[in-house]
């Protein structure tokens, strides 16, 4: 029931929401030019049952009890962040708008640590009041991006896992061009910045949907920043990994992001 009334809620977002629908097939025209329009259509409906099958799964967690929820959740790679934390006892958490994302917010509890979000308030305030109230039920305690810097390093001085989502567009004021589906994306400067200032380690950490109603976090091997007296040198090149690593996460469950966001709506002066 759950899949198919997700399902009906994407049928419904791809039929009605013609511009995001052209967005995500040019975005998916640019990034899998191998594919025949048709397979670029049907991968596309596909990123919209997802996002529906989303929703439904949001409004479950919210009336279910967290804990039941995370039967459904499998961990993997959780010694990369032991051996992280056990040596750092902190770290930044990379992640991405990847499979049911708000599942990272619960499975911290399945962890020995403690997690804050850095979040930009979403554009609808009841769609907001939902995330938020969802992320407060499972202990996140969430930074607004507008103001993070002195909450994140606060954060951090208490232990925390810090989150930050690295896969939306950002603006030339706060962002660096890196290549992303072959195509450079201005991408938030954020988590390299805060990593090479404070020594604290990068972990991507992806959520995937899996089949019968699962969830997969991964958790990878922590990113180290280059040794380089040039700081601007430094960040684009530890952000070009992050972003290296989130298209490989991206490209093994195509559908389970998110095509209709204007990623690449920024662009380089040469090129605007």
């Amino acid at each position: 029931m759950t899949a198919w009334l997700g399902r009906r809620i994407g049928d419904i977002g791809y039929l009605m929401l013609r511009r995001r629908r052209h967005v995500a097939l040019e975005n998916l025209r640019h990034a899998f030019p191998e594919l025949s329009a048709a397979a670029r259509r049907r991968l596309c409906r596909r990123s919209y049952w997802h996002l529906g099958l989303l929703f439904v799964e949001l409004c479950a967690l919210l009336t279910r009890p967290v804990d039941r929820f995370l039967e459904r959740v499998t961990v993997e790679g959780r010694e990369h962040l032991d051996r992280v934390m056990a040596r750092h006892g902190r770290a930044l958490v990379l992640t991405a708008h990847l499979g049911n994302w708000e599942v990272l917010t619960a499975a911290h509890l399945l962890t020995a640590y403690r997690l804050a979000v850095v979040v930009r308030p979403l554009d609808s305030s009841w769609l907001n009041r939902l995330a938020e109230r969802l992320r407060r039920r499972a202990g996140v305690e969430l930074i607004d991006k507008r103001r993070a810097l002195r909450p994140v390093l606060g954060a951090l001085a208490q232990g925390r896992l810090v989150g930050i989502l690295l896969d939306q567009n950002a603006s030339r004021r706060e962002g660096v061009f890196v290549p992303f589906f072959g195509r450079p994306a201005s991408t938030s400067r954020s988590i390299a910045v805060l990593a090479l200032r404070t020594g604290a380690p990068v972990i991507p950490i992806f959520a995937r949907r899996e089949t019968g109603g699962r969830h997969r976090v991964i958790i990878h091997s922590p990113l180290e920043p280059a040794t380089t007296n040039e700081m601007e040198e430094a960040i684009v090149e530890l952000t070009a990994r992050c972003t290296v690593v989130i298209e490989a996460a991206i490209r093994e469950a195509p559908e389970q992001w998110l095509w209709m966001h204007s990623r690449w709506r920024t662009r380089p002066e040469e090129v605007s």
